[in-house]
């Protein structure tokens, strides 16, 4: 795999994502990452037939958003989907969004489960999806750790 991270194609931030204030809702960011993450699983091997050909795809079990600075209508921007970790039944990826003139709008962190869905329960990955995942993340490994990710949310309090 070459060019790690992963990076989309341009996408554009949609008239109809737009909130009250004048720039993207929240939810909108989240949108854009996962229209990266459906670019980024053809890699593994999770295409669009996958579900009907195994029985099985994936869900997120948890995804974290950090908005950084305002998108607004029309904005491209292009998102970077990272490989942190991986088991035969999970992986942990890391995402930016970039604007097009180069400034970081947010980041998103998520754990994401293989699922068979006669369960519908967690289950293991194909090998063949597993060798994908592998080469992914041995592109990726030794990417340096973004300083978001594994973040917590609370309010600091001084002792």
């Amino acid at each position: 795999m070459q060019n790690a991270p992963f990076r989309s194609s341009t996408l554009t931030v949609r008239p109809e994502w737009i909130d009250y204030n004048g720039h993207l809702n929240m939810a909108y960011y989240s949108v854009l990452m996962d229209q990266c993450a459906d670019q980024a699983y053809p890699v593994f091997g999770f295409g669009p037939d996958y579900l009907t050909e195994t029985g099985c795809t994936t869900y997120v079990a948890e995804f974290h958003v950090c908005y950084v600075r305002e998108l607004h209508v029309n904005d491209p921007v292009q998102i970077t989907f990272q490989l942190l970790d991986y088991d035969e039944k999970r992986f942990h990826v890391y995402q930016e969004i970039w604007h097009n003139d180069g400034w970081l709008a947010a980041t998103g962190e998520a754990l994401t489960l293989h699922v068979d869905q006669s369960g519908p329960k967690v289950a293991p990955m194909p090998q063949t999806v597993l060798s994908r995942i592998e080469t992914m993340y041995d592109a990726h490994k030794d990417l340096p750790r973004p300083d978001r990710a594994g973040r917590s949310i609370g309010i600091k309090r001084k002792s």
